[in-house]
C-alpha cells in the first residue's frame, strides 16, 4: 500500500505512517528496508499493512499529495537572479520567507538599499547551499523538510 510519514523519531525509531486508505499505521524503524535516515515527514513510502502496524515499509514513488518536484537548480536559479524578491521561496512553498523577503525588498529600496542588500546577500548565500547539495539532501532539506533558511 501507498503512504506518507506523518511523524517519525529516531531516538525512539518509532513513527505513524498515514496510507492511502486513509488509516494511520504505526511503524518502528526497524521495519524500514532502506536507510533510516531518508524517514523524514511527508516521504512517500510503500508498505504491508499488518492490523495497526506497517512492516516491510520501502521509499515509494511520488505522490500527488506529497510535496512535489522541486528543481534544485531551478531554486538555485531563482535565488540568485530573482531572490532579493524572494521568489525561491515561493517556488519551495516557503510563503512565510518569501513575504519576509518581499517586506525586506520593497521598503528597503527607500531606505537607503540597507534591507535590500542583507536580504541579497541571503538569497545569494542560498544560491550556493543549494547547487553544493545534492538533490537527495535538497528534497529532505527544503521540499520535504520544514527547513526555510539556509
Amino acid at each position: 500500500m501507498e503512504g506518507k510519514i506523518l511523524a517519525y523519531n529516531p531516538k525512539t525509531a518509532k513513527g505513524y505512517i498515514s496510507g492511502a486508505d486513509g488509516v494511520r499505521y504505526k511503524f518502528r524503524g526497524a521495519s524500514f528496508r532502506d536507510n533510516a535516515k531518508k524517514l523524514t515527514k511527508g516521504t512517500a513510502v510503500d508498505f504491508v499493512p499488518n492490523g495497526e502496524f506497517a512492516t516491510s515499509i520501502m521509499l515509494g514513488a511520488r505522490t500527488s499529495s506529497s510535496s512535489g518536484e522541486k528543481s534544485r537548480i531551478t531554486a538555485a536559479l531563482l535565488a540568485f537572479f530573482l531572490g532579493f524578491m524572494g521568489i525561491h521561496k515561493f517556488y519551495l512553498g516557503k510563503t512565510g520567507a518569501g513575504v519576509i523577503m518581499l517586506l525586506c525588498f520593497f521598503p528597503g529600496i527607500f531606505l537607503l538599499w540597507i534591507p535590500f542588500g542583507v536580504v541579497r546577500i541571503i538569497s545569494f548565500i542560498e544560491f550556493i547551499i543549494y547547487l553544493l547539495k545534492s538533490d537527495e539532501e535538497f528534497e529532505e532539506t527544503y521540499v520535504a523538510g520544514d527547513r526555510a533558511w539556509f
